[in-house]
């Protein structure tokens, strides 16, 4: 289980900077790194949970009313480790001054934000307890 989750937290990851590089391709207004940063969450979001609900934690949901019930757990508990990762990235980016930076303070804040989110998953989204 942990090995796969690993595998689709690197694919989310992946997917997360290349969603922020093409935004920095596209826009470079106000607040460029937090628009990146936000489109790539939130495009590894929704990449991470369909990847884990199915293939890390087989959990099926019997009602769109659960589905949403679990999505949204699934989004709180990344809510915290999100903030270390943005946080991660921004330092990267404002304390170090490489244009790559960023992108190894994403790697590096993401790394340490799954391996958190990976326990918090287990024990409250999708543990037997949850589905009830």
């Amino acid at each position: 289980m942990l090995y796969k989750y690993i595998f689709f937290a690197v694919i989310a990851t992946i997917t997360n900077i290349l969603v922020q590089a093409i935004s920095f391709h596209f826009y470079q207004g106000i607040f460029y790194l937090q628009v990146a940063m936000l489109f790539g969450t939130g495009a590894g979001l929704v990449l991470k949970y369909i990847l884990d609900k199915k293939f890390v934690f087989s959990h099926t949901s019997d009602s769109l009313q659960n589905e949403g019930k679990t999505f949204s757990l699934y989004t709180l508990m990344g809510v915290f480790t999100t903030f270390i990762f943005w946080g991660v990235e921004a330092a990267f980016h404002f304390l170090l001054d490489y244009d790559w930076a960023k992108y190894v303070g994403a790697v590096v804040g993401l790394g340490i934000g799954y391996v958190i989110k990976f326990h918090l998953d287990k024990r409250f989204v999708f543990s037997v307890e949850s589905r009830q």
